[in-house]
C-alpha cells in the first residue's frame, strides 16, 4: 500500500510519543521493558481463537438482523474475541457474488449485499465456525454443504451470530465437521456502502462538467470482513470466483479479466449488469478488488500482460495517463529480468480514482491510485512531477512480487511488504527516469526522514512479536514511516554489505520458494545465509539472522563516535542526552558494516560487532590533510560523532575543496551534526562551522537538508521574530548571489524579485485560468501571489477553488493558498466559509483551520475562531481537532500567562484525564520553545561573528 494519505497537518512522531508518555506515567516501565524485550522473538506457534486488530467500532451496517440475534458468547463465540481465528477451518476457494444497488445519479443512501460460498478443509473436528464479518447483516439462511463430494450432503446450522468486538460470524451447528474433510460455508450478506474510503466505499466527482460516482474497495489491512464475510488474515490464502452485479452503464473491473458479461432482472423488473471474472490466484482475502464505474482507459500490452490505465474521460481524453501507461509496462520487465519471476497474471488494471484514502493500493492485477500519483499534465515541464509517478507505480508493482505472490505471514512483519517495495520503488523509477539519481532521492526521501524519527523513546522496533502486534497495536499505525523508510533503509544497506548480485539471488530463491504462500523474516534470512554459503567473495562476521536481527528486531538505531587519536569506534544507541530518563536503560549492540574512505580513497569495509573496537587503520597522522570519512554514501542505517579534531580537518577540507567528499556523504554530515548538536552530543557552534562552504555547494538536496535544520517546518513560523532572523537572511543572500537555492526560500527571505516574480505570475493565471503555472512551484506562487495581493487575488483563488476541472492536488495547493492572505478579515471569512456544508466537504473544515492556524497572523486568529465555534466544530470533529490545533498552537507558547490563556479553555471542553495531558504538553512545549530560543542565541552569536554585513 502506498503511504496513507493524510487529512490535515501531520504531527510529528516525537510530540505524539512524548505525549503518551506523560499520560501514563510509565515512562522508566516502558523503558526497562524495551531494554528486557531486546532481541528478536521466535515466532509464536498459532495462536488459538482470534479476531480482528481494527477493533470494535468499524462496523459499517445497521447492526445485526433476525439471524444474527445477540446470544451469550459460548465457546466458539469466545474465540472471535482474541485476534486471530481459530484455525479449525481452512479457506480454499471463495465463490463470491457482491451487488452494489447504485444507479447513476441516485442520491443515496446506498446498500450492497451479496452471496459467499467459502470451500473449507476441516483440519480439527468443531461444532462451529468461526470467520470474519465486521458492519454486515446476514441475508437469508446460512448453510454448511458437505463433506465434499458427498451429493446433497449437509451439515445442519443451529444458529449464526455475529460478534461485534471480535468482528466474526459464528455458524453454530448441530453436527460436527471432521477432520480432512472439505464443506462450504454458505453466507447471505448485506451492508450499507459508504462514502469514508475504507472496505467498499462511494466517491462523487465531476468529469466533463457532469456529476458522476465511481465504487471501488481498499481492504488493507482488515476491511475485506467489511465486504464479504470471509476468513481476512494474510496466511489464510485461498481462489476467487467474483462475479458483480452493477448498473449496466457501468464497467465492473476485479482481479482478474472478465470472461462475461450478462443481464439480468431483479424482483422489480428493472435490468441490471452481470459481469463475470476468470479464477484468481491463490492471495490474501485483503488483496481482492472491486471497482464499479464509468471511466475511460488507454492500453498496452508488455510481454502477454495487457496493461489498461483507467481514469475520469476528461483526463484520459487530455492525455494525463498517457505518462503512467508508458513506465508501467518497462517497470515490469525491468522488475521480472531482475528478479528472474515472471509476473504470473494475464491483465494488470491500474485505477485513478477521484478520491482515496491511501496514496495507492497493490491488490492483484487492480492496482488503485490517487489520482495526483499517477496523472502527469502533457504541458508540465518539470520532471519532479514524473519522478513523483514513477515512485509510486514502481512501488505497486514491486508488491506484485513482494506482498501478492509471496504475502508476510501476519502484520507483525509486514515490512516484508512495504520494506521491501520501497527498496524496489527507487530501482524501478530510476530505470524509467534516468535523470533521476538513485542514491540523492533515496536519502533525500527515505533515509534521512527516517532516522529523525526512530530515535524517540516509544518507537518500535522493524519487526515485533506476534504477540506484541495483537496486544498493543492497532494495525493501521503499523503503515508508517518505520515499516516503510526504515524497511527500505535496512534493505538499502542489506544489499550493500552482501552485493547486491548476492542479494538478489536471494530474494529469488525466496520468491520461488514461497510463491501463492507466505513467509516471516527468518524465512528471508535463511534464504540469503544459503546464497552467502554457496560462495566464498562475501565473508561476513556472524550469521545473517544475527546480523539483521539486530537491526530489524530492536528499536532506534546507533550513533558511532570515532577517536582519531586511537582509532577506536564505539557505539551506543542514538537518544536524546538532554533527556535524562533516556540515557541509561538501554545497553543495544548492533553488528554494524562500515564503509569508510581516507583522504579521498575508499577502504575495505569493517565491521563493529561490539560496544567499541580498536581499528589501527583509522588512526591518523598529525598532518591537517589527514582525515576520515565514516558511513560513505551513507550505505548504513546508523549517525557518525567524529571527534573535534577530525571535523575540523572536515571543515577545513570542503571549504577548499567541496567535491573531495561525495555529495551524498556531504548531505550525510551536515544531516548528522545537526542531529547531534539537536541531542546534546555536540554544541551548536561546530555544526555551524561546516556550513561556512555552503557558498560552493551546488546540489540541491545538500541545501534542502540544510534548511531543514537551520529553518522550521514552517517557513511561515516565529522564527521571524527571533534576533537570528536578519542575520540568516544575510547569510543566505550572499550564498543565492553565487547560487540560486529554491523559489521558496528567496520568498521566505522577503527578496523582492522573487515576491515580484510570484505576483507577475498569479497575475498570469488571473488573467488567462488556462495559464498554467508550473508545477514546481506553484504551490509557492499562489501562497505569495495571494499574500502580497488583496481581496482580488484572494476572490480568484477561491474561484478556481470551486472550478469543476481543478485536480484534487490543485485544490489542495489553493486550500493552502488561501491561508497565506496577509489581511485578517480574509482569514476571518475564510474560516467562516469552512463552517459551511454547502461551500466544503465537511473533510475540509479541519484542513482550513489547520492551514491557517499555521500562518503568523492566521494562529491567533484560527484559535479564536476554534474557541468561538467550538459546540459546532466538536459535533462535527470531537476532540482530534482540538488536539492538532493545539499541537499547532504549541509552537507559539513560551509564558506562562500564554499557557494558563489556553488552560482556561481547555479546562471547559476537556475531560479530567484529557486537561492533565494537555497541562504537561504545554509545559513540555514552553520548555521546547525556551530550549529553542537558547539555541537560535547561540547561532546569531556564531552568525554575528562569521558573517559580513
Amino acid at each position: 500500500m502506498g503511504r496513507r494519505g493524510g487529512r490535515g497537518l501531520y504531527v510529528g512522531r516525537r510530540a505524539a510519543a512524548l505525549l503518551a508518555a506523560l499520560l501514563l506515567a510509565l515512562l522508566a516501565a516502558l523503558l526497562a521493558l524495551a531494554a528486557l524485550y531486546g532481541r528478536c522473538r521466535q515466532e509464536a506457534p498459532p495462536p488459538p481463537p482470534p479476531a480482528s486488530p481494527a477493533g470494535p467500532g468499524r462496523g459499517r451496517g445497521p447492526g445485526p438482523g433476525p439471524a444474527a440475534a445477540a446470544a451469550p458468547p459460548g465457546p466458539a463465540a469466545a474465540a472471535g474475541l482474541g485476534r486471530r481465528l481459530p484455525r479449525h477451518l481452512v479457506p480454499l476457494h471463495y465463490d463470491l457474488e457482491l451487488w452494489p444497488q447504485v444507479r447513476p445519479g441516485q442520491a443515496g443512501p446506498f446498500a450492497f449485499s451479496g452471496q459467499v460460498n467459502i470451500t473449507v478443509r476441516c483440519r480439527q473436528d468443531t461444532d462451529a465456525a468461526v470467520l470474519h464479518s465486521s458492519g454486515l447483516r446476514s441475508r437469508g439462511a446460512a448453510a454448511v454443504r458437505g463433506p465434499l463430494p458427498e451429493p446433497g450432503a449437509a451439515v445442519e446450522v443451529a444458529g449464526l451470530r455475529q460478534e461485534a468486538a471480535g468482528e466474526v460470524a459464528v455458524l453454530e451447528l448441530r453436527g460436527r465437521l471432521r477432520a480432512g474433510r472439505r464443506y462450504v460455508l454458505q453466507l447471505g450478506f448485506q451492508g450499507r456502502l459508504e462514502e469514508d474510503l475504507d472496505g467498499l466505499f462511494l466517491t462523487r466527482y465531476t468529469d466533463q462538467g457532469r456529476s458522476s460516482m465511481v465504487i471501488a474497495s481498499q481492504l488493507e489491512p482488515t476491511y475485506a470482513r467489511t465486504v464479504y464475510p470471509c476468513f481476512d488474515e494474510p496466511a489464510m490464502k485461498a481462489t476467487f470466483n467474483i462475479r458483480i452485479i452493477h448498473d449496466p452503464s457501468y464497467v465492473a473491473l476485479s482481479n482478474m479479466p472478465a470472461i462475461d458479461v450478462s443481464e439480468m432482472k431483479d424482483e422489480n423488473g428493472s435490468l441490471w449488469a452481470v459481469t463475470t471474472f476468470n479464477t484468481s490466484l491463490k492471495m490474501s482475502t485483503y488483496l481482492t478488488a472491486f471497482v464499479i464505474c464509468d471511466f475511460d482507459y488507454v492500453t498496452r500490452t508488455e510481454r502477454g500482460n495487457k496493461i489498461r490505465i483507467w481514469a475520469r474521460k476528461e483526463a484520459v481524453k487530455n492525455g494525463y495517463v498517457d505518462y503512467a501507461l508508458n513506465i508501467t509496462g518497462p517497470v515490469f520487465s525491468f522488475l521480472e529480468d531482475l528478479l528472474n519471476v515472471s509476473y504470473p497474471l494475464p491483465k494488470t488494471d491500474l485505477v485513478a480514482l477521484p478520491d482515496f484514502g491511501a496514496g495507492a493500493m497493490e491488490n492483484w492485477g487492480l492496482m488503485t491510485f490517487q489520482e495526483s500519483s499517477l496523472m502527469f499534465l502533457p504541458s508540465d515541464k518539470f520532471t519532479s512531477r514524473k519522478a513523483m509517478i514513477a515512485i509510486m507505480v514502481s512501488h505497486e508493482l514491486g508488491h506484485q512480487w513482494f506482498g501478492n505472490l509471496v504475502t508476510m505471514n501476519w502484520w507483525n512483519d509486514l515490512w516484508l511488504n512495504e520494506g521491501l517495495a520501497s527498496y524496489f520503488e527507487y530501482l524501478g523509477a530510476t530505470f524509467v527516469e534516468s535523470k533521476i539519481s538513485l542514491d540523492k532521492i533515496f536519502y533525500d526521501r527515505v533515509v534521512q526522514p527516517v532516522l529523525r524519527e526512530d530515535n524517540e523513546i516509544g518507537v518500535r522496533s522493524l519487526s515485533e512479536s506476534e504477540d506484541k502486534i495483537k496486544g498493543s497495536f492497532s494495525l493501521m499505525s503499523l503503515f508508517d514511516s518505520i515499516t516503510y523508510n526504515k524497511g527500505a533503509s535496512i534493505t538499502w544497506m542489506l544489499s550493500g554489505f552482501l552485493t547486491q548480485k548476492l542479494f538478489i539471488r536471494a530474494l529469488t530463491l525466496y520468491l520461488k520458494e514461497f510463491s501463492f504462500s507466505n513467509a516471516n523474516q527468518d524465512d528471508l534470512w535463511t534464504h540469503i545465509q544459503m546464497v552467502i554459503d554457496a560462495q566464498d567473495e562475501v565473508q561476513l562476521p556472524a550469521p545473517v539472522k544475527q546480523i539483521m536481527d539486530s537491526w530489524t528486531c530492536q528499536n532506534g538505531f546507533p550513533v558511532l563516535t570515532l577517536n582519531l587519536t586511537t582509532g577506536t569506534i564505539s557505539q551506543e544507541q542514538f537518544l536524546n542526552k538532554k533527556n535524562e530518563k533516556s540515557t541509561d536503560s538501554y545497553n543495544n549492540t548492533w553488528i554494524i558494516p562500515i564503509s569508510w574512505m581516507r583522504n579521498g580513497s575508499s577502504q575495505p569495509l569493517m565491521w563493529l560487532d561490539k560496544s567499541s573496537k580498536v581499528f589501527p587503520e583509522m588512526q591518523v597522522s598529525e598532518s591537517e590533510y589527514d582525515w576520515i570519512l565514516l558511513n560513505v554514501n551513507l550505505s548504513g542505517y546508523y549517525r557518525v560523532n567524529y571527534d573535534q579534531l577530525n571535523l575540523k580537518r572536515l571543515a577545513r577540507l570542503l571549504e577548499n575543496d567541496p567535491k573531495a567528499i561525495p555529495a551524498v556523504s556531504r548531505f550525510q554530515l551536515i544531516d548528522d551534526v545537526f542531529a547531534l548538536t539537536q541531542f546534546g552530543y555536540i554544541q551548536i557552534e561546530t555544526a555551524l562551522e561546516l556550513t561556512k562552504y555552503l557558498a560552493r555547494e551546488d546540489e540541491l538536496f545538500v541545501w534542502n537538508v540544510v534548511l531543514l535544520n537551520l529553518v522550521p517546518e514552517n517557513l511561515e513560523s516565529t522564527l521571524k521574530n527571533y534576533e537570528v532572523y536578519p542575520l540568516l537572511k544575510v547569510l543566505f543572500i550572499k550564498m543565492l548571489m553565487l547560487w540560486k537555492v529554491t523559489i521558496l526560500l528567496t520568498c521566505w527571505l522577503g527578496l523582492q524579485d522573487c515576491l515580484n516574480l510570484s505576483s507577475e505570475l498569479y497575475a498570469k493565471w488571473m488573467d488567462n485560468p488556462e495559464y498554467e503555472i508550473p508545477f514546481l512551484i506553484r504551490r509557492t506562487v499562489c501562497c505569495y501571489g495571494v499574500a502580497v495581493g488583496s481581496d482580488k487575488e484572494w476572490n480568484f483563488a477561491w474561484e478556481m477553488y470551486n472550478h469543476t476541472d481543478s485536480t484534487k492536488e490543485d485544490k489542495d495547493i489553493l486550500l493552502s493558498a488561501m491561508s497565506c492572505a496577509k489581511e485578517s478579515w480574509l482569514l476571518y471569512r475564510y474560516l467562516q466559509y469552512g463552517l459551511s456544508d454547502t461551500l466544503f466537504s465537511s473533510s475540509c473544515t479541519s484542513v482550513i483551520i489547520l492551514y491557517v492556524v499555521t500562518k503568523d497572523i492566521g494562529h491567533r486568529i484560527a484559535w479564536e475562531f476554534v474557541t468561538e465555534n467550538w459546540p459546532l466544530l466538536s459535533e462535527r470533529y470531537g476532540k482530534e481537532l482540538l488536539h492538532d490545533v493545539l499541537k499547532v498552537m504549541g509552537r507559539y507558547v513560551n509564558t506562562d500567562v500564554q499557557i494558563q490563556e489556553l488552560q482556561v479553555f481547555y479546562n471547559a471542553t476537556l475531560e479530567e484525564d484529557e486537561r492533565v495531558a494537555t497541562t504537561l504538553l504545554l509545559e513540555f512545549t514552553k520548555f521546547e520553545n525556551m530550549e529553542r530560543r537558547e539555541l537560535l542565541s547561540k547561532v546569531a552569536s556564531w552568525l554575528q561573528k562569521n558573517v559580513d554585513d
